[in-house]
C-alpha cells in the first residue's frame, strides 16, 4: 500500500536580494508567514505529512515561528541543509559561502523521504489550486520516473522590482514535458517579459510560457537520480564556478527527461504567483494576501 505523500519545504536560503529572511517575513493580518499559507493550502488540499529543510542558523526560530503551528496537525520533520552536506568524494572549496541550490537542499532529506512527495519553495505563494492539483497526481499510484509539476504562466510570476530567475518550459500536446530551459535574468516591460543571458541583448518570451516555480511532485526514486547526479555537477563547477555554481531541481529533471528516465506531467494553474525576490516587493504580497483574506479564500488567523 502507498504511504502519504510528503511535503517538503525548502527553507534554507538566504535571500540575498531580499535582504533578510524571507522565510520568517510576516506577511498576514497576524503575522503569518507565506510558509504558513503554503501549509494551511496543503493541510486543505490533504497532505498530513511535512518535511522542512532550514539551514542551522534559523532552525530555532523557524520551529518556533512556523513549525509549532502544524505539529499538531502533520507528522513534522526536520533536515538541515549543510554546505558540506556532500556525496564521497565532494568538498567544500575555500571561500564558498553560497548553499548550493534546490537540489542539494532536496538531497539533505534523502533519509526522510519514504513516499511520492511534493517539493516547494518556502518564501514562494502558490495558492490552493496548486496544492489540490500535486496532491491529488502523488495520491495515485505512479510508476518509477512518473513525475509532474505545476505550470504557472510567466505573466502571473513577474516581480515589478527587479528581474527574476524561471525555468521556462515547452511542453507537448498531451499536457507532458518536453524541456525546461533555465532563463536567469527575466524582467517585466511594457512589450511583454523578456530575458537576457548578457545583459545587454534581451530577446522576448511569451507571457502565457508555462513556467516552473519549484512546486514538483516525484516519485522516491527521484533522490537516487538527484544524489547520482550531483558528483558530475560539482566536478564541472570546480572547473567553471566553484564558489556560486548551484545545482538546480529543474536540470536534473531535464537531464532525467533527455535521457527518457522519467516524464513529467505539467498541471497547469491559473493561479497568481506571489514571491518575495526584494524586499520592495513586501507590501504588494501583504496586500494581495490580505484581499484573499478579506474576501475569504482564508480565515482572519490561519492557526487559531
Amino acid at each position: 500500500m502507498q504511504k502519504e505523500p510528503i511535503l517538503v519545504v525548502m527553507a534554507a536560503g538566504i535571500g540575498s536580494r531580499f535582504g533578510g529572511v524571507k522565510q520568517l517575513a510576516s506577511f498576514g493580518k497576524n503575522g503569518e508567514c507565506i510558509i504558513d499559507y503554503s501549509l494551511f493550502d496543503a493541510y486543505r488540499a490533504g497532505f498530513r505529512r511535512v518535511v522542512f529543510i532550514v539551514n542551522e542558523k534559523i532552525y530555532e526560530d523557524f520551529r518556533q515561528k512556523i513549525g509549532v503551528h502544524v505539529e499538531g496537525r502533520m507528522e513534522v520533520r526536520y533536515a538541515i541543509q549543510k554546505l558540506d552536506k556532500l556525496p564521497e568524494g565532494c568538498a567544500v572549496p575555500e571561500g564558498r559561502q553560497k548553499p548550493w541550490g534546490t537540489g542539494h537542499a532536496v538531497m539533505c532529506c534523502r533519509e526522510l523521504i519514504d513516499a511520492p512527495f511534493a517539493a516547494i519553495n518556502g518564501d514562494d505563494f502558490y495558492g490552493r489550486d496548486a496544492f489540490e492539483k500535486i496532491y491529488g497526481f502523488l495520491s495515485q499510484p505512479h510508476q518509477k520516473g512518473e513525475y509532474a509539476m505545476c505550470g504557472f504562466l510567466l505573466k502571473n510570476t513577474l516581480s515589478e522590482n527587479g528581474y527574476v530567475s524561471r525555468g521556462v518550459c515547452t511542453n507537448d500536446e498531451n499536457g507532458m514535458l518536453d524541456s525546461i530551459v533555465e532563463r536567469t535574468h527575466i524582467i517585466g516591460t511594457c512589450d511583454g517579459p523578456m530575458f537576457t543571458e548578457d545583459g545587454s541583448i534581451y530577446t522576448r518570451l511569451p507571457e502565457d510560457a508555462p513556467v516552473s516555480m519549484n512546486l514538483w511532485g516525484f516519485t522516491p526514486d527521484f533522490m537516487e537520480e538527484l544524489c547520482g547526479r550531483f558528483p558530475a555537477f560539482y566536478r564541472k563547477a570546480m572547473e567553471t564556478n566553484p564558489l556560486k555554481a548551484e545545482y538546480f531541481l529543474p536540470f536534473v529533471v531535464n537531464d532525467t527527461l533527455k535521457e527518457g528516465l522519467s516524464t513529467v506531467r505539467v498541471l497547469g494553474t491559473d493561479s497568481k504567483w506571489y514571491g518575495v525576490t526584494y524586499h520592495d516587493d513586501v507590501p504588494f504580497v501583504q496586500n494581495a494576501i490580505a484581499r484573499m483574506t478579506d474576501g475569504g479564500e482564508y480565515p482572519p488567523a490561519l492557526w487559531p
